[in-house]
């Protein structure tokens, strides 16, 4: 089943990913046999590189997880490579227009509805294998088409983004929200942003994604109505870990010895 099938049905979110910034294969095994539901190659925030996103996606996807790339900004300077590399959808940062979706969402899509070239010799369509009817049947219904929205003016522009046409879900980035705004995150004014375009969301049944931190704020999360949630990210995962486990064992061999 396509991610963007089991975020139509209610009854199997809020779907759990977590962002990749490691360009390595090993912790996306990892992160894959964690169980997660997905995972996001972060191009725009770390060293992923077009080829590591595509070794990543081959692997996550082999292993039964979804995989969305954040593009590294909103050019559309890696569009039709990283959907042709057999992404499941593409986030585009820094949306804050109707003007900008169109133009994002309009490099997603094949002619007549936008720009995206053909590409039948990709991974996308099975190196060829797949006709072209179903390489451009798969581009168009199954694709995720993501917009991040992360200031203050996109919001107030939040219906009009979502009524772009193609567009088939959304994400609240609230890390730079908060930057913004200056508000610290969970104050009042941040949540009465969010509901807003939850609200938004909902009255056009577009599942409506966010990140966190931890499991007690994607509780929450599930809780307010997000459809998908990103939790943590496999570099902060591994050196949280890894800092518990050093200062636990020093403490350990202190006690041992005494002191």
């Amino acid at each position: 089943m396509h991610m963007l099938e089991r975020l139509s049905d209610p009854s199997r979110t809020p779907l759990i990913g977590t962002w990749v910034k490691i360009p390595a294969l090993e912790t996306t095994e990892l992160l894959a046999r964690a169980g997660f539901d997905f995972l996001v190659a972060d191009m725009e925030h770390s060293p992923m590189t077009l080829e590591a996103v595509y070794r990543m996606t081959t692997l996550a996807q082999a292993l039964g997880l979804h995989v969305l790339v954040r593009v590294p900004d909103r050019s559309g300077s890696h569009i039709q490579r990283v959907l042709d590399l057999g992404a499941d959808g593409i986030l585009v940062p820094r949306v804050g227009s109707a003007e900008q979706a169109a133009a994002a969402i309009s490099g997603m899509r094949f002619p007549p509805h936008g720009d995206r070239g053909l590409g039948t010799t990709s991974r996308a369509g099975a190196w060829g294998l797949d006709t072209t009817a179903d390489y451009l049947e798969h581009g168009e219904r199954d694709i995720l088409r993501i917009p991040q929205l992360e200031d203050p003016g996109a919001l107030d522009e939040a219906a009009a983004i979502l009524d772009t046409p193609g567009l088939n879900a959304v994400f609240l980035g609230p890390g730079d929200l908060s930057l913004a705004t200056g508000l610290p995150p969970g104050s009042p004014e941040l949540t009465r942003m969010a509901d807003g375009l939850l609200r938004e969301a909902a009255a056009r049944s577009l599942p409506c994604g966010t990140a966190v931190r931890d499991a007690d704020a994607a509780a929450r999360a599930a809780a307010r109505g997000y459809s998908f949630v990103m939790v943590g990210n496999d570099a902060h995962l591994f050196g949280q870990a890894a800092r518990q486990l050093c200062g636990d064992t020093r403490a350990g061999v202190r006690t041992a010895r005494g002191h």
